[in-house]
């Protein structure tokens, strides 16, 4: 039973995951009549000079950006996790709002501070926000709260004895930063610089609002796909596009695999004491990094509330009449919430059961193997390339899954498999923890292995696959890229309804829906961190001593 599971899973995750990268793949080798001429569409691609700057281009600003926000990171969770704080639960809070946007609000943010006629234009010095200044910093304040989250994570966990030693031998502070606190946070550092990077280098949302003219790769597979309906060649891009992030995803399995334990049995945790002048500035710098993220965040909401900007500056809620403004109206935005929610449940469910069948069954390796390769597949796939990839295989007429084309089920189903690695990788996290002796004394009283998946793996997982369902209806309702070709007119979700509202000139409205979208994705948060402190408390009375 449970081999059968494993092989149902494999050919689920196949479909999902393998197929349809296999069909982009394909495509890449067919011309615009799908007849095959080999590699002529990446002899092409290589020798458009415009369409090769543009991968230069990507490299640049993810490059870029990587070295600003991983000092910034490091700084602010060193700041959380080694300095007494005050306040350290708002500035953590305040850190992690970026998360809950599409990536195309810090861009209409920048817009309205230093646009054409922007409140700060004059700053730039006879410069244009709309290009590269304006995509690094909007993707400084989109990738901050991911390196932090690495890199705070990174540094909670130290052993108060090496620093005692260091103190004993006379080090100073400077050299037990850097041969103490730098050596243990090395394996966070090179995580978050590779997040960030592939972050980056995929991300649509951003370049599209502010990029101008610096053209980027996920730029142009938008515009091979939208614009000129070259599917071959938008293939072509995508797999261009998706070498840099598989990359950095290998150098980064292959530097988690050398890290060790930082903490043994015998480790005493590290707690900071309260040092006046290192307190005082790394408070300063949270105010001043909380209040930048604030103001992002703030501009975009009173952006939002502004009857013509800017003319006339006066308040009123009209842009968020979004029927004004887009055809579908509040529908996009209802949409998002059911395919969230679609999302949610189903992802779910698919990716606990399917860590429970992997970590439970019993020998079987070569499939198993398959599964664990399909999990983490999507980790090192940009949205724009999977959602290709569900054109090409799902579009295609002989394919008996094609009914699901341009329904809200394919929706559900790219937005499982986009974000599908966390969520498997919690759920196994959670599994591993679980002693086997559960299943051994079920076998031995004859109980189902289903009542004991029911009754004691599920209620003590409960929190994990709470965080799961969270984290997938969290990113269902601000994903872009992964959705951008795959919806019709009544499915179309309020992330792409923002894109074409700022496409068409309305940024107010815009920002409007990008408010509703962060304002969704904070309430359902706040309601998961209540039923954590509430709900599990009193139905999970065991976890206590």
């Amino acid at each position: 039973m449970m081999r059968a599971g494993v092989v149902l899973l494999a050919g689920v995750l196949l479909v999902m995951l393998g197929l349809p990268l296999w069909a982009l793949l394909a495509k890449g080798f067919e011309d615009r009549d799908g007849k095959f001429v080999g590699l002529a569409n990446y002899v092409s691609y290589f020798s458009t000079p415009a369409l090769f700057q543009s991968a230069l281009n990507s490299l640049q600003v993810a490059s870029i950006t990587t070295l600003i926000v991983v000092p910034l990171a490091f700084l602010y969770a060193y700041a959380l996790t080694r300095t007494v704080l005050p306040m350290r639960w708002l500035f953590q809070g305040i850190s992690l709002i970026p998360i809950f946007a599409p990536s195309l609000l810090p861009g209409l943010a920048l817009i309205y501070l230093f646009g054409t006629q922007g409140f700060f234009k004059a700053l730039l010095g006879g410069g244009s926000i709309y290009g590269i200044d304006g995509i690094v910093i909007a993707q400084v304040f989109y990738c901050f709260p991911h390196a932090t989250l690495i890199l705070t994570t990174a540094l909670a966990t130290a052993d108060a004895r090496l620093y005692e030693a260091a103190d004993v031998l006379g080090a100073s502070k400077r050299r037990v930063f850097f041969t103490v606190t730098l050596p243990g946070a090395k394996y966070g550092l090179i995580s978050a610089a590779l997040v960030v990077f592939t972050l980056v280098i995929t991300d649509f949302g951003i370049a599209k609002v502010i990029g101008g003219n610096f053209n980027v790769l996920a730029t142009d597979v938008y515009k091979k796909v939208i614009g000129q309906q070259d599917f071959s060649m938008g293939a072509v891009v995508g797999m261009v596009l998706l070498a840099p992030a598989a990359l950095a995803f290998l150098v980064d399995r292959l530097v988690q695999r050398k890290q060790v334990a930082l903490l043994t049995a015998r480790a005493v945790p590290l707690v900071p004491r309260p040092k006046f002048a290192r307190d005082l500035f790394f408070t300063l710098f949270c105010l001043l990094v909380s209040a930048a993220i604030l103001a992002i965040l703030g501009m975009a909401i009173w952006g939002s509330l502004i009857k013509y900007w800017p003319y006339n500056l006066s308040l009123t809620l009209d842009n968020y009449d979004f029927a004004k403004f887009d055809a579908n109206g509040w529908d996009s935005y209802w949409n998002s919430i059911r395919m969230a929610l679609g999302a949610a449940v189903f992802g779910t469910v698919l990716m606990f059961t399917g860590a429970w069948l992997n970590e439970k069954t019993r020998g079987f390796g070569a499939m198993r193997g398959i599964v664990q390769f399909l999990a983490f597949l999507p980790m090192a796939v940009p949205g724009l390339v999977l959602g290709l990839g569900y054109i090409f295989f799902f579009n295609a007429p002989n394919n008996p899954l094609n009914f699901l084309y341009a329904t809200m089920g394919i929706l559900v189903l790219n937005t499982v498999a986009h974000f599908y690695t966390v969520g498997h990788l919690t759920a196994a996290t959670a599994l591993k923890q679980i002693d086997p002796e559960f299943e051994a004394v079920s076998a031995s009283l004859k109980v189902p292995i289903w009542k004991t998946f029911m009754r004691v793996t599920a209620p003590i997982c409960l929190p994990a696959i709470l965080d799961i369902a969270i984290y997938l209806f969290v990113n269902a309702m601000t994903t872009v890229s992964s959705v951008i070709f795959l919806y019709a007119p009544d499915t179309k979700l309020a992330s792409v309804a923002a894109v074409n509202i700022e496409e068409a000139g309305t940024t107010a409205a815009a920002a409007a829906l990008c408010v509703v979208i962060v304002l969704t994705s904070a309430a359902v948060k706040a309601a998961h961190l209540i039923a954590d402190r509430f709900l599990f408390a009193r139905l999970q009375v065991w976890r206590r001593r």
